[in-house]
């Protein structure tokens, strides 16, 4: 027993070994590739070069799948059907004529009409498969013009990926998580060096991880008004799997209304398995609604942070969705945003979604008045002000809102399978500003313990939790009533309710403390009488004297 002990001991450090390796390959495997893709930024618009690499990658994939279902065909002696869509689809898998597939398009690289090549490649892709109808882009290589040198280099790295060699291979990843870490990667780093113009589309991983672990998706429909390149869907789907529930338990919902966004969406949603309406066309949320009849059990969303001029008209002042409440004013959106994603909500749906800092406390142009009436509405469940530099696109300060439209008591579903307390006229506060860590010089990361214990304080609150009863926390949360809302004027700012935290008792006496303060303010006060002097002396040499 004692060498099977030992021979055990010594194998940890070796996996732990091994596992650290295969990390950084992947780093490596991504950093590299995106050294390639980077050196296009010198000939392509930096809002532009995303989709050209991010197109590419998501043609190696769908290739990769389509050459590994017709392989599997041939194998199985059913060479006849390796032509025919129906063989491909019926396993989810895009069907690909030779010009489209990827050997094809490698193969000619280098050659000086490649740009063209690809656009075709993409063209027929999208026309074959009617799933992905104003997923792709259209004519985007011919139209920039790349340097076909820079375009064949990016080409050949991506032609390393390996997605289905390294499907149920080390670490059990599969195609979709392997491509899919890419396109995380990759959409990370685009909002990172494209800075505000380009990160509009992109919300910080950690706080979609927390939104999903606050409302925590099992099963229903989810929408996103704004939903940017479909990152809040990603992770919905990621928490069900990994809570061990079905995929096929919720349908997905969604609007974006910058065209090469909504591509962007249609193809990370497309890489991974995932069936989405996200709307015919790309459109403005406002103005055309393109899920009016819909009823959301979960919303999770990151609106533009304060757009203005959104109502520049008044074709929306008699909108439904603003019904029981005052029209939102012209020069910020934050409250039109609220009120549609209230009008989307079911009856036991609930929503979390990003504001700028501001939304929780403004009066102005009758914000206030909403406000105060959606908290007289009792839909406020949680409020929770976030550390600063979390967003590649500001430095503003934010929070999230949790809204719903029960706060009765019932039976949750999902796998905790527990009651949901009657929590009427209540609402939580958490202040997070001091939690999270910096990645790098600017930029700051909530980190998986930060995530737990906030999600884990709602979800004890809520009466969810197996880990005990919640309890207000002086400096973190503070279970508030109505009352105690309107005493602070309606403001939502968790600062007000929570309070400070208390002071650390170092068990040094109060008396013990003063009698070594004062002997240190006298040194210093007799230090400064010496420098007064010096000073004196020094300006008398001068001829500055009195």
């Amino acid at each position: 027993m004692a060498k099977k002990s030992s021979s055990t001991k010594q194998a940890t450090p070796n996996k732990s070994k091994a596992a650290k390796k295969a990390a950084d390959s992947k780093r490596s495997f991504e950093q590299n590739l995106w050294d390639t893709a980077d050196k296009l930024r010198g000939s392509v618009e930096s809002s532009e070069y995303k989709h050209v690499v991010l197109s590419l990658i998501f043609l190696k994939f769908v290739s990769d799948r389509f050459e590994h279902r017709r392989a599997a065909l041939i194998a199985d002696g059913k060479g006849d059907y390796v032509d025919m869509v129906e063989f491909y689809t019926m396993e989810n898998i895009f069907y690909l004529p030779e010009d489209s597939r990827w050997s094809t398009i490698a193969g000619q690289a280098k050659q000086d009409d490649i740009a063209v090549r690809i656009d075709s490649a993409l063209h027929a892709v999208e026309k074959n498969n009617p799933s992905l109808k104003g997923a792709l882009p259209d004519n985007y290589f011919s139209r920039m013009g790349i340097d076909v040198a820079k375009l064949a280099a990016l080409i050949d790295s991506i032609n390393n990926i390996s997605t289905i060699a390294d499907e149920g291979g080390e670490g059990g990843e599969s195609e979709e998580d392997i491509v899919g870490r890419v396109y995380e990667y990759f959409l990370g780093k685009f909002a990172a060096t494209e800075g505000k113009g380009g990160g509009e589309f992109y919300t910080p991983k950690c706080v979609v991880n927390l939104i999903a672990e606050m409302i925590e998706p099992y099963s229903g429909k989810i929408y996103d008004p704004c939903c940017g390149s479909g990152g809040m869907f990603v992770q919905s789907v990621k928490f069900v799997t990994s809570h061990s529930g079905n995929q096929k338990d919720i349908s997905i919902y969604g609007q974006e209304q910058t065209s090469t966004t909504y591509k962007l969406a249609k193809m990370n949603l497309a890489i991974r398995g995932i069936s989405g309406n996200l709307g015919e066309v790309p459109a403005d949320t406002f103005f055309k609604d393109q899920h009016p009849d819909l009823k959301a059990d979960y919303i999770m969303a990151n609106p533009p942070f304060n757009l203005k001029a959104w109502r520049a008209t008044d074709e929306l002042v008699d909108d439904p969705r603003w019904s029981g409440y005052d029209v939102p004013p012209t020069g910020n959106a934050n409250y039109g945003w609220i009120l549609h994603m209230v009008s989307k909500l079911s009856e036991n749906g609930i929503a979390g979604f990003v504001l700028a800092n501001g939304a929780m406390s403004t009066s102005t142009s009758g914000e206030g008045k909403i406000r105060q009436k959606l908290i007289e509405n009792d839909l406020i469940d949680c409020m929770i002000a976030l550390p600063g530099q979390l967003f590649y696109t500001t430095q503003i300060p934010v929070c999230l809102w949790f809204v719903t439209k029960s706060k009765q008591a019932r039976e949750v579903k999902g796998n905790s399978a527990l009651n949901q307390r009657q929590r009427v006229g209540e609402t939580l506060f958490i202040d997070a500003r001091n939690h999270g860590t910096m990645v790098d010089r600017t930029h700051k990361e909530l980190t998986p313990d930060d995530i737990d214990e906030i999600a884990r304080t709602y979800h004890a609150w809520r009466g969810e939790s197996k880990d005990g009863d919640y309890e207000d926390q002086p400096g973190f949360c503070k279970s508030s009533t109505l009352r105690d809302i309107q005493a602070n004027d309606y403001v939502l700012t968790p600062g007000r309710y929570v309070g400070a935290a208390p002071l650390e008792d170092d068990g040094i006496p109060f008396e013990t403390k003063m009698t070594d303060l004062t002997a240190t303010l006298y040194e210093q006060m007799d230090e400064a009488e010496k420098l007064d002097q010096a000073i004196r002396k020094n300006l008398e040499v001068l001829g500055y004297g009195e």
